[in-house]
């Protein structure tokens, strides 16, 4: 039962890490961008899938936003919408603060599809239309084509120094449970035994003695 517990645990970490990962690690998109816009957004219980208020984007309240859009569609028909928010000093590090020149820029690489330019738009978070959620654009650059490879070098780089993080901390663990942490458990199981045995040598002697006590009144009992 324990070990099912403890691998359940291991499973929940890992997922929530994972989560958290692929949702602020950049992802690139190669698509078409059809349209450029502003709209006012109320910002409600989804707000933990925008940027945090005054970080350059003209928040107005804490409800209301003017957010600028990105619409953008696939090779396969398919569409996205991406919001396009500066990030600050906040969370996740981007430090963003040009969102108005990023408009711009999708702006002049719009296109139709009888004349496709082909762009890559990187960006993090996902696209979520039960919550209104949209992914934020960080930066745009066109492509000769929608088959073109991207190399996710930031995200290879971060993964192994993670992974290098990770394997640094489970060796000084090991270390530390090996000096510290094994011995003095050892020293308390020492101590708890030496303990029972003492028990264990003190109930055999009150045995060994009240056993005496009762031979001695049985021979009373025989002389009666």
């Amino acid at each position: 039962m324990w070990t099912k517990i403890k691998w359940g645990i291991r499973i929940l970490v890992v997922l929530i890490v994972g989560l958290f990962l692929h949702y602020t690690m950049p992802q690139h998109d190669v698509v078409r961008i059809t349209e450029t816009s502003n709209r006012i957004t109320h910002i409600g219980g989804n707000w933990i899938f925008y940027s945090i208020e005054d970080t350059g984007t003209g928040a107005e309240t804490n409800t209301e936003r003017d957010i600028r859009f990105i619409d953008a569609a696939f090779d396969d028909g398919d569409v996205m919408v991406y919001r396009n928010e500066d990030t600050g000093w906040f969370w996740p590090p981007y430090f963003k603060w040009d969102s108005a020149t990023l408009q711009a820029e999708a702006a002049n690489l719009k296109s139709t599809s009888a004349a496709p330019q082909w762009v890559v738009i990187t960006h993090y978070g996902w696209r979520i239309p039960l919550f209104s959620a949209f992914p934020n654009a960080v930066n745009i650059y066109p492509v000769a084509g929608p088959d073109v490879t991207i190399i996710p070098w930031v995200n290879i780089i971060l993964l192994a120094l993670l992974a290098f993080l990770i394997l640094m901390i489970r060796r000084m663990w090991a270390q530390f449970r090996e000096r510290m942490v094994d011995p003095a458990l050892a020293d308390v199981g020492e101590t708890f035994d030496a303990a029972g045995a003492r028990v264990e040598a003190a109930q055999k002697e009150a045995r060994g003695f009240f056993g005496r006590i009762a031979a001695w009144l049985n021979t009373w009992r025989a002389k009666k």
